[in-house]
């Protein structure tokens, strides 16, 4: 728990703590209840003035109301320190206020506005970092608090234009723009590679039939229609070349499972089980295949083809909030994430001979994750942020990379996938319902 030191007197500034001010202050919830000294004695804590800004006071508090609205969490953990909500909000519109007065003038990602935003106010506020961290509040709390107002700002904001949906090349990331690829999508989309420069997407349609559209290295194809009534996103796998394996959630809640063999489609196999998910599929080998479901009891469970007959349903435990993800990174290896309590990541391997445990990877995400593989020992992991953002995170064989802002406004879960050592493809369904696609080489 945090200190309860947070505020300046002006009759003792020398003080850490004026415990007469402290228990005043907690008395009033509403700027306009404040005493006048009170409202005079704010300044020297970092306190706010509409005058000291050339932002537009109107869009300042139609930024912070739906601030307080979508990001609740951001206020609460300065509350935690008995920072009053008056002096929280003092903080944020001073933070929005910045924002809107010295937007990034060079492109780029949300993520790279966002610091450079960041890094400015930052310098030209210090009293303010100061005096929170005064009050007891860690100093990566402070950080990442006026960093989510400052991006807040720049996705929300209709006094400039907000940032693309996507960033441009850069040396470190060399993600590509957001590309429309067409369709109505009623469910988020799958994605499967059976070569290089090769992709195969499906989507469920607006008659809840699987669609089918694939990259063949120099063109995207039309909309095929393969059938079947789907009640979730469907998942692909594919173990070998011009070999491809759907997976989607029935009528019956039970998995269907649907194959192109090399010259045709299969008819829709009925794989049983009980779902409250889309599933997930994974591959590390030829003709093997392993899927992964939530149950009725919220659980984990895998199902597998070993190359002659499927598996029974197996419990993996756990308490999913979201559908999961599955990944193959070598033989006999297996990761899967899904979406926990707290809105958390978490993560469970297979390592040929027996499952983790379930490590807890953190953030704060709002779907349920995606999950590609570029080579051995490496993961990519993606899944929409609490600004409907594309986040992504990375394991580089040795540690885990801190969340990156890939900009863009989702309305499904993301599918990822890698056809080559330097090459990740991501799909989500974009505010028009239709398919959007990123890409990093």
């Amino acid at each position: 728990m945090y200190r309860n030191h947070y505020f300046y007197c002006p009759t003792c500034m020398g003080h850490m703590i004026c415990p007469y001010c402290n228990n005043q202050m907690r008395g009033y919830t509403s700027y306009y209840n404040y005493p006048y000294y009170y409202q005079d004695f704010a300044s020297p804590y970092g306190g706010y003035y509409p005058d000291e800004t050339r932002a537009p006071q109107q869009e300042v508090t139609r930024i912070l109301r739906m601030l307080n609205t979508q990001q609740p969490q951001l206020s609460r953990e300065l509350q935690r320190a008995g920072i009053n909500q008056f002096l929280i909000n003092l903080y944020f519109r001073r933070a929005i206020s910045f924002t809107l007065d010295n937007p990034p003038r060079q492109p780029g990602n949300i993520n790279a506005q966002t610091n450079v935003v960041f890094n400015n106010f930052r310098r030209n506020n210090n009293y303010l970092f100061a005096s929170l961290r005064a009050a007891g509040v860690p100093n990566n709390v402070i950080n990442e608090t006026f960093r989510s107002v400052i991006e807040f700002t720049l996705l929300n904001s209709s006094t400039f234009p907000p940032p693309g949906p996507g960033p441009g090349p850069s040396p470190g990331g060399r993600w590509s723009q957001w590309e429309d690829l067409g369709g109505v999508l009623t469910t988020g989309p799958g994605v499967s590679s059976w070569a290089p420069n090769r992709l195969d997407t499906f989507v469920g349609g607006s008659d809840r039939a699987l669609y089918h559209k694939y990259w063949n290295g120099s063109r995207w194809s039309d909309w095929e229609n393969l059938g079947g009534t789907i009640t979730s996103a469907p998942a692909a796998v594919s173990w070998g070349p011009n070999r491809i394996d759907v997976f989607a959630r029935g009528t019956t809640n039970s998995m269907f499972h649907k194959y192109w063999n090399g010259s045709r489609w299969s008819e829709w196999e009925d794989l049983g089980g009980s779902l409250t998910s889309a599933p997930a599929a994974a591959s590390w080998g030829p003709n093997r295949i392993d899927t992964f479901v939530r149950g009725t009891d919220n659980a984990l469970y895998h199902k597998y083809w070993n190359g002659s007959r499927w598996s029974d349903w197996e419990n993996l435990g756990g308490v999913l909030t979201s559908s999961p993800a599955a990944v193959s990174w070598g033989n006999n290896r297996i990761d899967v994430f899904a979406r926990g309590q707290g809105n958390r990541l978490y993560h469970k391997w297979w390592d040929g001979s027996r499952w983790s445990n379930w490590e807890d990877l953190g953030g704060n995400i709002t779907s349920a994750p995606a999950v590609s593989s570029r080579a051995v020992n490496r993961l990519e992991v993606f899944a929409r942020g609490q600004n409907n953002q594309l986040i992504t995170r990375s394991w580089n064989g040795s540690r885990w990379s801190d969340w990156q802002n890939l900009g863009g406004t989702l309305t499904s879960d993301p599918a990822a996938v890698s056809w080559g050592p330097n090459r990740t493809d991501v799909f989500v369904r974009g505010t028009n319902n239709a398919m959007w696609h990123i890409w990093r080489d």
